[in-house]
């Protein structure tokens, strides 16, 4: 049995030269090459920096990736919700943080499954009735639970609300025998796709400084949080630097999309990961002159951030147009000559990780072969 459909149409093409060519296509393809060589950047950055790295898997949901990533050497993957978690745990892949609260009974009570098979799990909360039903669960399956708290830095999404609500509730996860406490989360999610490094730099100083506060809080009443926990691939280079953080929870950084391609990430404008999560389309329909359709719409990638730019296939200048669903316009310069019939078109995605969520298995190549399949393990685990 194939585990997934694209396993089905493409597994007898791996290992043929040429074999991207013949993807069915819309395709998610990842460059093997440009992914080992992003991970092994972050993790020499984080060598270098002395920090520790627990990248997010909801960028890559995928147990073939958390594997790179832990070999060269991250301490193991974030989950933003209790199903990624599951997949990873299914896995073996173990460090694992869930970055969202978990706080109904039904999750609550796989939570404490999860835990039972992967002692060193560890969850975050941010309020003292979730802390409550979580003791009571752990004391209930005989396990002890580590707890990191949430703090909200502003965005009022998730967190808690002050620095004193912060200091109670560590109190409170520390009072229980069935909990650990065991640090501090702080996520800044708006100031990651901020473009102007400068402007990014001011914004998350300002908000380190609120977070160190914190810590200092903490420390003075004997919490010291053993874990510090946070960041992203927009601001690593900065958080780094503010040495608060023990541990970044970057992601995007393993495939990079549009909307960090156009930031300059350690303010020297250059480009320090690759851009190694492409979609190949393919050519359609071309019977209007100066412009053709292809395979990849709407329900081919996350839309929220605008259009992709077309990465390689056609020329210089042509632009993009969603029509609809299934199809996208491509429109060349005046007096160009574009790709025919059958012809793949490579788009950049222009936010991974929704873009991610809509495909079943990552084609892996190296230059135009297909190499591995790797299936999306944690895809629509978002419950």
């Amino acid at each position: 049995m194939h585990p997934t459909d694209s396993h089905r149409l493409h597994a007898h093409l791996i290992g043929r030269q040429g074999s991207r060519g013949l993807l069915n296509t819309p395709a998610l393809v990842l460059d093997l090459e440009m992914l080992e060589r992003n991970i092994a950047a972050m993790a020499a950055f984080a060598r270098d920096s002395r920090i520790g790295l627990r990248p997010h898997s909801k960028t890559h949901k995928s147990p073939e990736i958390a594997r790179r990533q832990i070999a060269a050497g991250a301490r193991g993957n974030c989950c933003a919700k209790l199903g990624e978690a599951e997949a990873m745990v299914d896995a073996g892949i173990g460090g694992l943080l869930i970055t969202s609260p978990v706080v109904s009974a039904p999750g609550i009570e796989r939570l404490m499954a999860l835990v039972a098979r992967s002692p060193d799990l560890m969850v975050t909360a941010d309020h003292p009735d979730n802390v409550a039903a979580l003791a009571r669960a752990a004391a209930t399956a005989g396990v002890v639970l580590s707890v990191v708290v949430d703090i909200d830095p502003g965005m009022h999404r998730t967190g808690v609300a002050s620095p004193e609500a912060t200091v109670a509730l560590a109190q409170q996860i520390a009072a229980q025998p069935s909990l650990r406490f065991a640090g501090v989360q702080f996520y800044c999610g708006r100031h990651q796709h901020i473009e102007s490094y400068a402007e990014r730099k001011t914004e998350i100083t300002e908000r380190t400084a609120y977070l160190k506060g914190i810590v200092e809080q903490l420390t003075a009443g004997g919490l010291k949080p053993a874990i510090v926990t946070g960041g992203g691939t927009g601001t690593h280079a900065i958080d780094a630097a503010l040495g608060v953080f023990t541990e970044l929870q970057v992601g995007s950084y393993v495939f990079m999309d549009h909307q960090y391609n156009i930031c300059d990430l350690r303010g020297d404008g250059g480009l320090p990961f690759e851009q190694a999560l492409q979609i190949d389309a393919r050519v359609v329909s071309a019977n209007t002159p100066g412009m053709a359709t292809i395979d990849s719409g709407l329900k081919s990638m996350a839309t929220e951030a605008g259009a992709p730019p077309i990465l390689a296939g056609v020329p210089e200048g042509t632009s993009f147009r969603f029509a609809g669903d299934e199809h996208a316009r491509i429109t060349f310069p005046e007096g160009a000559s574009g790709p025919g019939i059958d012809a793949v078109v490579t788009l950049v995605p222009p936010h991974c990780d929704p873009t991610v969520n809509l495909y079943d298995a990552y084609h892996v190549v190296k230059g135009h072969t297909l190499v591995e399949i790797w299936p999306i393990a944690g895809r629509g685990r978002s419950r």
